[in-house]
């Protein structure tokens, strides 16, 4: 650990609290505090079985959510040091980040977005911060995790300016393009470098793309040579291991030059003048976000797109559906909790607010309870009962 943090970094001292005050901890700072609250919810251990690419039963060995958001806390981190920024801060950003996502990853989100269209959409970033916010149900003194500003600014990334309004302080940067503190800008560049990276290798291991699919991409390329020269004896899985070892290496050392030189550039005092310029500082080089855009664009294609993923992608679309439109028409079909909810909702503020309970049901399914729920209306339906 650095002997000290930087001028700018996020400190406890400097936070802005959290919603319900509270005695500051004992043995450790405020965003272990928030780190160790975020281990510890529900909604973090369901991550095991939400799925980052693959549906979960396709296999044990790929990427899950879980498994991504501690690889993306290990880069966060490994950079926060090297930049003298707040490690804590941004473990406990990088481990929350998706705690809102649906089960089937991108193809829930965009099912669960569709149903919830005429009710306000679904957005998974603001879906995390609900439930930290309000759906973890562990503590006697507050709903949710109670976390402070600066964890919560971090795991909204993104936001509808419809409802950062709705968000107060929280919101504010969206609605007068603002930046967040350093620690939150780079908990997203770090998941960015994490789910390129890390996909490369899932979509290798599944056979879905090959090594010789991806040698159109010179960065790609440089790094499988560099590993053939240095280790020409080791097999391909190790190969495959050792060059998304070293891009990694690479986007790492050149996030770190590029965020360093721009913020001794801009020499900011504080994290408030962080928040306050006009664009984020944490970056890559001009190289490397063509090299990010070109990963992504190839991914986009040969992986997201293989029918294989496009399958999985619409059989997540068709089990979204049927249970958003079986539980919005009947509360009953949901757990007595959740029903109640629902209906107390409804009688209060409408349909609108009772689908946002759906939602926030659904959103919390892992991969493997969402098709277990979805065979068991099946055989309801097919029963009469």
């Amino acid at each position: 650990m650095p002997e000290e943090l930087a001028l700018y970094a996020a400190t406890p001292d400097n936070s802005r609290g959290r919603i319900y005050p509270e005695a500051p901890p004992s043995h450790r700072t405020e965003f272990q505090r928030d780190r160790d609250r975020i281990i510890h919810s529900s909604a973090f251990r369901r991550l095991v079985y939400k799925t980052q690419v693959f549906v979960n039963h396709e296999g044990d060995l790929y990427r899950t959510r879980l498994t991504h958001s501690l690889e993306v806390a290990q880069i966060a981190r490994t950079v926060a040091r090297a930049m003298r920024l707040n490690e804590d801060l941004v473990e406990a950003i990088s481990l929350a980040h998706d705690l809102g996502h649906t089960p089937f990853g991108h193809a829930g989100q965009d099912a669960l977005n569709k149903c919830m269209k005429k009710f306000g959409g679904f957005e998974h970033n603001l879906q995390s911060l609900r439930v930290v916010d309000q759906l973890e149900k562990c503590y006697a003194s507050f709903p949710g995790l109670n976390l402070t500003f600066e964890t919560r600014e971090g795991i909204l990334k993104h936001c509808s300016l419809t409802n950062a309004r709705e968000l107060g302080e929280l919101g504010k940067r969206f609605v007068e393009r603002q930046q967040p503190g350093l620690e939150a800008q780079l908990s997203n560049v770090a998941d960015e470098i994490a789910y390129n990276n890390h996909d490369v290798d899932d979509g290798l291991r599944s056979g879905l793309i090959k090594l010789r699919d991806l040698t159109d991409i010179s960065f790609f390329t440089q790094q499988l040579n560099a590993v053939k020269r240095l280790y020409p004896g080791i097999d391909e899985r190790q190969r495959i291991h050792e060059v998304v070892r070293a891009m990694i290496g690479e986007l790492v050392a050149d996030l770190i030059n590029t965020s360093q030189h721009r913020i001794e550039n801009f020499a900011p005092d504080s994290i408030d003048a962080i928040r306050d310029h006009n664009k984020p500082l944490i970056s890559f080089s001009n190289a490397f976000l063509e090299t990010q855009k070109t990963l992504k664009q190839f991914l986009r294609e040969q992986l997201y797109r293989h029918p294989k993923v496009h399958s999985m992608t619409e059989k997540a679309h068709e089990i979204i559906s049927v249970l958003f439109e079986t539980f919005q028409s009947d509360y009953e079909c949901m757990p007595p909790e959740h029903a109640q909810r629902a209906q107390q909702a409804c009688d209060k503020s409408g349909t609108a607010a009772a689908a946002r309970v759906v939602s926030d049901y659904i959103a919390g399914m892992t991969d493997r309870f969402a098709l277990q729920a979805h065979e068991a209306l099946g055989k309801n339906i097919t029963t009469g009962s």
